[in-house]
């Protein structure tokens, strides 16, 4: 037996989901990694690329602070020539001093051992522990210029530009010893001073040091025999690398976040309205064409969506008026057969016994073997004209159904004697002769706007259902009246009691009252309701009144001529 393998469908919801991981998410992360190393690389050579621009800066402008001091040293030598007394050397050298910007202390010493001028007349020098600095100028091979430093001065000029940098710069002497410094950390110092090559390039900026992100720098000067070092602390790599870091994750973080939210939202109405199509179509399958499927639109609603929704709920107006025509004519199909059966029932037996009675006494006029008197003749053709024209009622109420039900009916609308068409309506009325008939209708009574041929037909179905339903031995009275623009033709005969919600049900068509009255009475059950669509036809009314004392009528509203 083959094993079958069964593959998991995911929802849609799922499925946005792991597209958003897939094509959105995942790519995102991948580019924020590379995005922050990119950034740090950056970073990193711009930091390395500034403590480089800072040392050389800072050599530049210790050589021209040196520089400045040397020409002042120049023109210091060449005035003192021109002055003859020590005492007026000694005066002119403290005014120097007093105004000067560079110098702290300015002395003419003789020269009493090899200095180290070489063939250079002018010396800067600085002492093994740091403290200060000098620059020595030869006059003569007698006596030389001892000019001392202000290293203050010196801190101004040369840190002068970088007073709002948070870097640390030291300067060293040969010897690694501390001349000046910004933003000293006692700490930090003792680390990149332990951190410094041992073999030194002059001349040029170099940077050194094991951590990437702190790069740091130093620049060696040979005269003065100098080290600049600069230093980029862990609060500059926090403030740079790390703070652009945080901002391009941030950054990342909040358009995933966007997306995902914009992404969340799509699918929230999406998934909403497609079950909102799969309730409506499972609600068709399951015979409900009232379902239609209601869309919660916005923005976010794709445009097929709202198009599918509309065409779903076209063909469910569609389905559902084809549904409700298809059970109406349903009812209509078994009301045909309910009315072809009864048709069938009704000519069957109501058809039979006049159709009897006629073949028999045709049968027996047409005998030869014996002779019949002229009263028996006279009789059975009688007969014979009574059932005929029974036969001949029965068939036109018949024919006349179709033409009440679709309101097809053609009438010739004229003015009616009443008292008139009763005389003839009683002429094709069975055994009437056998009841009493009380008729009340005036000679001089107006005339009757009507149908002449369909007003005989309703009286001659009332007058008969009055002799048929009615107990024996009582009379049957037919009275008229005016009532307003109307006249009103009463039919009134003593029967059982028949209920309210009974009689409401008699102007359906094959209904017949079943009660020890009318059990033997035999009909088609048709009269009522040809009576009242005829009566409708004309523009008239028709009620039916059964009370507890047995009186039962029936009442005609038709309009006067």
């Amino acid at each position: 037996m083959k094993k079958v393998r069964i593959i998991k469908r995911f929802k849609i919801v799922e499925q946005i989901i792991a597209v958003i991981l897939l094509a959105v998410l995942a790519p995102m992360i991948v580019s924020a990694i590379i995005i922050n190393n990119v950034n740090q690389h950056a970073v990193r050579n711009e930091l390395q690329y500034s403590a480089l621009t800072i040392s050389e800066s800072i050599a530049s402008n210790i050589k021209t602070f040196l520089a400045s001091g040397s020409d002042e040293i120049d023109e210091i030598v060449l005035a003192l020539k021109y002055i003859k007394t020590d005492y007026a050397k000694d005066v002119y050298l403290k005014d120097l001093i007093l105004h000067s910007n560079i110098f702290d202390s300015i002395d003419v010493k003789e020269m009493k051992q090899d200095i180290g001028f070489g063939k250079s007349d002018e010396i800067i020098y600085l002492d093994e522990h740091g403290q200060s600095m000098k620059m020595l100028k030869k006059i003569n091979d007698k006596i030389y210029l001892d000019a001392n430093i202000n290293l203050n001065q010196f801190k101004n000029k040369v840190f002068n530009i970088f007073k709002e940098d948070d870097r640390q710069i030291y300067l060293l002497n040969k010897d690694k010893k501390l001349i000046a410094a910004h933003n000293y950390d006692e700490k930090d110092f003792n680390r990149v001073t332990y951190a410094l090559p041992r073999e030194l390039k002059s001349d040029d900026s170099v940077i050194f040091g094991k951590v990437k992100n702190q790069p740091l720098a130093y620049f060696k000067m040979e005269k003065p025999e100098m080290i600049i070092i600069v230093n980029t602390t862990h609060w500059i790599t926090k403030t740079t690398i790390n703070t652009a870091r945080y901002k391009i994750l941030a950054a990342l973080f909040l358009s995933a976040l966007f997306i995902i939210s914009v992404v969340g939202l799509y699918t929230y109405y999406l998934y909403i309205n497609i079950r909102q199509l799969f309730k409506a179509i499972m609600a068709l399958s399951m015979g409900n064409y009232n379902r239609k499927i209601r869309l919660l639109t916005s923005v976010f609603t794709p445009y097929e969506i709202i198009f599918l929704a509309d065409e779903f709920n076209k063909m469910i107006d569609e389905i559902n008026m084809s549904y409700r025509e298809l059970k109406h004519k349903n009812k209509e199909l078994k009301k045909l057969d309910e009315f072809r059966a009864n048709l069938v029932d009704a000519v069957s037996h109501e058809f039979r016994t006049p159709l009897t009675s006629i073949k028999g006494y045709t049968s027996r006029l047409l005998r030869q073997d014996i002779k019949l008197d002229e009263e028996t003749k006279q009789k059975s053709l009688k007969i014979i004209k009574n059932q005929t024209e029974r036969l001949s009622r029965m068939v036109e109420d018949l024919l006349v159904i179709p033409d009440i039900e679709g309101a097809r009916l053609k009438l010739n609308k004229e003015p009616v004697n009443l008292l008139e068409s009763l005389n003839d309506s009683l002429l094709s009325v069975k055994n009437h002769e056998t009841r009493v008939l009380n008729i009340d209708i005036p000679h001089d009574f107006p005339l009757v706007l009507a149908d002449n041929d369909r007003l005989e037909q309703i009286l001659i179905n009332l007058i008969d259902n009055a002799i048929k339903y009615s107990h024996e031995n009582t009379p049957v009275s037919i009275a008229s009246a005016v009532e307003g623009t109307k006249a009103v033709i009463k039919v009134t005969n003593c029967s059982e009691y028949i209920p309210q919600e009974v009689l409401n049900k008699l102007f359906g068509k094959f209904i017949r009252v079943d009660d020890k009255t009318t059990r033997t009475t035999r009909g088609t059950g048709l009269g009522l309701f040809i009576v009242k669509g005829l009566v409708l036809a004309m523009g008239g009314s028709i009620e039916l009144i059964s009370l507890p004392s047995g009186e039962f009528s029936v009442v005609v509203k038709l309009p006067l001529a």
